[in-house]
């Protein structure tokens, strides 16, 4: 695999000479920086977004197709050898040959955890031994372990472990990506996890939608007063995040045992004040009405919904916000359980798939197995989760109509599979089958052997 985070720009036209409206490209010629040609089959989503009902297997696929990319937007798409004939190109164009392969939008992974640092392998052990989530968490394991050992870690350690995961995200074809804050529970800590992501936000090809989730647990201080926690959270935490810019979202996880309805709603409110966006892990363990607040407040996504009522769903589906459903999770704490995804699709809910990345109920990066998983247990089709990964999930960071398809005048973030058909992503799993990564119109990723 070779990794590209070159600032170089030769022979790249900038972004301000080339003109779109509506999407299309306007005025002079504008001359490709990047062409892509022989695409077997290609997945542009074109179309709505965020997709809901039959819309989610309207792939909008072309055979044959090409494209050509200047600076960091798609110039043109369509047949592989009209694009080829009629596009200039720039000086030092660089060409990919994608030899009849499949080329989809980036994924987007709009549910992570990714800043941490000690690992929870032995949890995961346990559980085999029959011990559950709530159990391991009630024994000072769980996230306040997590929290313990962050806030004995490094900055420079969290980046390091970072970086690796940013990674790992990219090669497997995600482009665009959520990252929470929330293992480190003081203002000092959770400040330095959001430093931590804007570094990378500055300087990796992925780009990282970042959320303060300094309402992920209850620390240990503060056990015993936990009102002392939330008024830190509100008239602390909140205000600092917001005055230095480091998140777009707030999240808090609500659930029995964490946060009740009442103190998730006073949390979210205070942080809106401030300009942030809203998001809430809702229903996951137990229904407590996470679904319902969500749709109440107007979050931008309520996630997780393992255990989310009828009445969840009915709100849901007659709303804006975005079921994220995180099907890894289910099955790396071997729930017999899964959030009802046939129902919310049914009802016309808008699903997007994401990984909940994080060292205790899902450690892994892969998009792509998250999409065989939502095939497998969720009974939703190839289509359906290709949309809920990329088109909508995009929708769940409030990206509709900028991320998660291909179109004349979007970002170019694409990847190319060594496949021949979507179908073969959920269905050739546990290996990675991506070929090349572009990112903002530029090769940042290739598995191509030279």
């Amino acid at each position: 695999m070779t990794y590209n985070n070159s600032d170089t720009s030769d022979g790249f036209l900038p972004e301000s000479e080339v003109k779109f409206i509506h999407g299309k490209p306007v005025g002079p010629p504008s001359r490709a920086t990047l062409m892509v040609k022989h695409i077997g089959q290609l997945v542009t989503m074109r179309g709505p977004s965020p997709r809901v009902g039959p819309a989610l297997n309207d792939l909008g696929i072309i055979e044959d197709a090409g494209i050509a990319v200047a600076g960091d937007r798609i110039l043109a798409i369509g047949p592989s050898d009209e694009v080829e004939g009629r596009v200039p190109v720039a000086p030092q164009c660089e060409l990919i040959d994608a030899k009849g392969g499949l080329v989809t939008p980036g994924f987007v992974d709009s549910h992570t955890h990714p800043v941490f640092n000690m690992t929870r392998e032995k949890e995961f052990a346990l559980r085999l031994q029959g011990k559950s989530y709530m159990d391991i968490a009630g024994a000072d394991g769980g996230i306040r372990a997590s929290v313990r050992d962050l806030r004995a870690s490094g900055e420079e350690t969290l980046k390091a472990e970072l970086r690796k995961r940013l990674d790992r995200m990219l090669a497997h074809g995600t482009t665009t990506v959520e990252a929470k804050s929330g293992y480190g529970l003081s203002t000092k800590s959770e400040l330095m996890s959001l430093e931590t992501i804007k570094y990378w936000n500055e300087r990796h090809p992925i780009e990282i939608i970042p959320t303060f989730l300094g309402a992920h647990e209850v620390p240990d201080e503060h056990r015993a007063k936990r009102e002392d926690y939330i008024k830190i959270l509100i008239e602390e935490m909140i205000p600092e995040v917001a005055k230095q810019n480091l998140a777009r979202f707030c999240d808090v996880f609500c659930e029995e045992g964490v946060f009740t309805i009442a103190e998730s709603e006073r949390i979210l409110e205070a942080a809106g004040k401030y300009g942030l966006k809203y998001k809430l892990h809702a229903d996951e363990l137990k229904s407590s009405g996470g679904a319902q607040l969500a749709v109440k407040l107007g979050a931008v996504s309520a996630d997780h919904l393992i255990a989310v009522s009828s009445a969840g769903i009915k709100a849901l589906s007659s709303s804006k916000t975005v079921a994220t459903l995180l099907p890894g999770t289910s099955y790396s704490l071997g729930l017999d359980k899964y959030a009802p995804a046939r129902e919310l699709i049914s009802r016309g809910g808008i699903v997007a798939l994401a990984t909940d990345c994080n060292p205790g109920s899902n450690y892994s990066e892969s998009m792509a197995m998250m999409v065989s998983f939502a095939c497998l247990h969720y009974r939703m089709t190839p289509a359906e989760a290709l949309s809920a990964a990329t088109v909508n999930g995009a929708a769940a960071l409030g990206l509709a109509g900028e991320r998660g398809q291909l179109m004349e005048g979007r970002h170019a973030d694409f990847v190319v599979w060594d496949a021949h058909d979507y179908r073969e992503i959920p269905y050739h799993y546990g290996v990675n089958l991506v070929s090349s990564v572009v990112k903002a119109g530029k090769l940042v990723v290739s598995h191509d052997e030279k």
